[in-house]
């Protein structure tokens, strides 16, 4: 189990320009960040400057640079990091093709209408296209392929950041990539043997969802970490009443 929990992923952000992809993926950094999680974000701007400064934007291009990015983030996740990327990504051909080649993968949909994507653009990109000074612009005259079956989609048209935060984060704990990033300090925790049972019984059936940080750093509150402190039977129904609403215990 510590060899799963020390694995890497990819948090593949795709949505039309402005629809608020780096905004969420720099949210996100700073979360995982602040939870002791290694990471990197690749922002697709970013990226056109460096590492794909030659390419154009034709669908063969548009590609290519989907390619590039995918390839980096295998190589980071596989060194156990977190890589984040925020690129358009129009075609659901090269996304899926980056699915496959990265395996552990969360396609974050950043949904928004275009109305509301052409309101926020303050670089002013979308203007130029619709007056036809920018060719092959996605949403106006090159297309935007939808995700079939993404991870999750967020709506920024219709949530607020934070709530989309919060979807993504409930999203990657499901899908078990937010374990502690040194999950063997748990075992300092004294937890109670009776928790430690159940808990690790409701596991075993589903190996891929672990406890949340927050089951631990609740027990680790009313817990000493040198000592057992006996619980109060409201402390022990309390901790109970939580792990089964987060679906722990039966």
């Amino acid at each position: 189990m510590a060899d799963m929990l020390n694995k890497g992923f990819v948090v593949w952000f795709t949505g039309l320009p402005s629809s608020g992809k780096s905004t969420l993926a720099g949210l996100l950094a700073q979360e995982l960040a602040r939870r002791g999680l290694p990471l990197e974000v690749l922002d697709g701007d970013e990226v056109r400057q460096r590492l794909t400064k030659g390419l154009g934007f034709s669908k063969e291009d548009r590609d290519e640079n989907i390619r590039r990015i995918a390839f980096v983030a295998k190589l980071l996740s596989r060194n156990n990091v977190c890589a984040i990327t925020a690129a358009i990504s129009p075609y659901r051909s090269a996304r899926d093709e980056a699915r496959g080649e990265i395996g552990r993968f969360a396609e974050v949909y950043v949904k928004c209408r275009l109305e509301t994507c052409i309101a926020r653009d303050v670089k002013g990109l979308y203007r130029r296209a619709l007056a036809g000074e920018i060719s092959n612009f996605t949403g106006i005259s090159d297309p935007y392929e939808e995700p079939l079956n993404p991870e999750l989609v967020v709506e920024t048209d219709q949530e607020s950041t934070e709530a989309s935060l919060r979807k993504i984060l409930a999203r990657l704990d499901e899908l078990g990539y937010l374990a502690l990033s040194h999950p063997q300090e748990m075992t300092h925790v004294p937890i109670p043997t009776y928790l430690v049972q159940k808990i690790k019984a409701r596991l075993d059936g589903e190996p891929r969802k672990n406890p949340s940080t927050y089951i631990v750093e609740m027990l680790s509150g009313l817990l000493a970490e040198e000592e057992f402190v006996a619980l109060t039977v409201e402390e022990k129904a309390g901790i109970e009443a939580r792990l089964k609403a987060l679906g722990y215990l039966e």
